[in-house]
């Protein structure tokens, strides 16, 4: 149904996860007016015969699709250079309508959806509620309805009306190029939510879900004290009852025998509770049902904590361990993600990036960053042309059982309106240029053992030096007559020893509402840093995101192993009575400095 793409299946696993999934899925939304889709013949579909979506019920929006349609009349961005497809799979509703949702199984629990449907309303049939054969007396027991968030309620009035029929149409077009503005006079403002509208993920999630996207754990609450889903073990047990894993297995077979090239699968994992059991157990599924393909494991953690709960941080400490090793065993490549200093017990001040203004203490802004940072790392194996597979991407990174990767982003990239790339690199001396993203510490002076970055969003003319003939070079990347040698150069001077492999896109990482106000005012609306910026937030930035095998990873993991030896685990039986021994313990130890024993400085290709 892919029409010849690369397909790549989506697990999200945690509520956290949920807030950077929707996110990053909100920014694919944005560029996919800037690529062919495919209609399920597997040719190009005609961008302006897709028809009108229903909304996700009872939360209505403009479907993603169209979102991106209207945009493509004045895109200024180049065709072709993502595909689509590789996350997004083609369909057909009841109605006889063309879908494009994302290919995707995410798990949460009970609670956590607010006013989302589970079955989602894409598919919605109203033949469904026909009359019950049932002639005796009937009692209709009616759960309350979880109220409308008000940034999804403003799209309502915004963006289109829902018809008797069961079918969503945005308002009448009068040009044939988009909906009708709210007023004649003036293009109304983007909607954005604000911070206290967003309780859970599903209060800015702007794409139409499939109905086998959402699967439920009935047996844990997302909100109040008891009922939580705290540990590693139960998240392991939940995936050894037959309910759930069958569950899970259907829903695989479901997305992969319509898949015509599976590349792999995509783990969006939280780290810091239970959800870290529940995808070790889902990447030993996977490893064992589908040998051979790619899977790539982001291990999610929230922002900075505090030392005020200690159970929680202790917890949260144990998760993370058993969840890096165990994922580590069974997938291609672990990257953990946070915009928290430390994995370890020692609250770290957040990552500061010197354009973003954002709030640590909020998943909403936190996740918008590592959804931003996610939707560059992964853009190898989502190329149109000459892609890397992931299981090339992870052999280049993993080698030597280096399965554990850092990742780094520079958001947005500073250039400024009159500086080439050479230029901005050059400013940017021996400093690494990106900033880390892996809770791993302070990069500087650490080993690089391969590594794979991604510049995104610059214009073709800045690539390269701008300079007259005749001016000296400053540089020996102002000799080079083209961005990739720029990029590949600069790598080489910095990271010698290092295996590098580089891609430059034009297509920038857009940035419109629902993703939060972030960025400061020294930005252009095209994320350049400006000295005299106008008003107004910006619609698009460029961004250079990195993953690499670093030697950081040597402390940090035998940091963690450290702590673990420290604890007093009588004091913390309920996590053990999870479903955890004190032998799985002393392994874990063990794997911890092994897996810790393999980024020593030295140990690299080169040597």
């Amino acid at each position: 149904m892919a029409g010849g793409a690369r397909e790549v299946l989506t697990l999200q696993l945690g509520h956290f996860a949920g807030f950077v999934g929707a996110h990053w899925w909100n920014q694919q939304v944005r560029s996919l007016g800037s690529c062919p889709k495919r209609s399920l013949s597997g040719s190009p579909a005609l961008t302006s015969g897709l028809p009108i979506l229903p909304p996700l019920s009872p939360v209505p929006f403009l479907p993603p699709q169209d979102a991106a349609l209207h945009e493509q009349t004045d895109t200024k961005e180049p065709p072709g250079e993502l595909c689509p497809d590789v996350l997004y799979r083609t369909g057909r509703t009841l109605h006889g309508q063309d879908t494009y949702t994302p290919r995707l199984i995410l798990m949460d629990l009970k609670g956590s959806l607010s006013s989302l449907k589970q079955e989602s309303g894409l598919y919605r049939d109203k033949q469904l509620d026909t009359a019950i054969a049932w002639q005796g007396k009937l009692t209709t027991h009616k759960e309350e309805l979880h109220p409308k968030n008000p940034y999804l309620q403003d799209l309502l009035s915004v963006e289109g009306v829902l018809n008797s029929d069961g079918i969503w149409r945005v308002k009448s077009i009068s040009n044939g190029k988009g909906p009708t503005p709210l007023t004649t006079a003036a293009t109304p403002e983007p909607l954005i939510p604000t911070e206290g509208s967003i309780r859970v993920w599903s209060d800015f999630l702007r794409v139409h879900l499939h109905p086998r996207s959402i699967c439920m754990i009935q047996k844990y609450n997302h909100d109040g004290e008891a009922g939580r889903l705290e540990a590693f073990g139960q998240g392991e047990s939940i995936l050894k009852e037959p309910r759930y894993l069958e569950e899970l297995e259907d829903r695989l077979h479901f997305y992969v025998e319509e898949c015509d090239y599976l590349q792999g699968f995509q783990i969006l994992c939280d780290l810091h509770d239970g959800f870290s059991g529940v995808g070790a157990k889902a990447a030993e599924l996977l490893h064992d049902e589908y040998s051979g393909r790619g899977i790539i494991t982001w291990g999610l953690l929230p922002g900075p904590y505090t030392l005020g709960e200690p159970q929680k941080n202790i917890y949260r400490l144990l998760n993370t361990a058993f969840g890096l090793v165990h994922l580590s065993a069974h997938s291609s490549l672990v990257c953990p993600l946070s915009l928290g200093g430390s994995l370890g017990l020692r609250p770290e001040p957040p990552i500061n990036f010197p354009h973003l203004r954002y709030d640590a203490t909020l998943p909403f802004h936190c996740s918008a960053i590592l959804a931003t940072a996610l939707d560059t790392i992964t853009v190898p194996y989502r190329l149109y042309s000459s892609p890397v597979s992931m299981v090339h991407l992870a052999d280049m990174l993993n080698f030597s059982g280096k399965k554990v990767v850092t990742a780094g982003a520079s958001i947005p990239f500073p250039l400024g309106p009159s500086q080439s790339l050479p230029d901005t690199l050059m400013q940017l001396g021996g400093a690494t240029p990106w900033t880390p993203l892996s809770a791993c510490g302070d990069p500087s002076g650490t080993h690089c053992f391969a590594q794979s970055v991604v510049l995104r969003g610059l214009d073709k003319a800045c690539h390269t030096s701008q300079l007259t003939p005749g001016t000296p070079l400053p540089s020996l990347l102002h000799a080079c007559t083209t961005g990739e040698e720029v990029l590949a150069q600069y790598l080489q001077q910095q990271q010698p020893r290092a295996r590098s492999s580089s891609h430059l896109l034009l297509t920038p990482c857009k940035v419109v509402p629902p993703y939060p106000c972030l960025f400061s005012s020294s930005l252009s609306q095209q994320g350049l840093v400006l000295d005299n910026p106008p008003t107004g937030a910006g619609e698009s930035i460029p961004v250079l995101g990195a993953l690499c095998s670093s030697s950081s990873l040597n402390r940090t993991l035998g940091d963690l192993a450290k702590e673990l030896t420290k604890l007093n685990l009588r004091r913390w039986a309920s996590f053990m009575d999870a479903g955890v021994e004190l032998d799985d313990l002393g392994e874990l130890l063990q794997e911890l400095r092994s897996l810790a024993q393999c980024y020593q400085h030295g140990d690299s290709l080169m040597d």
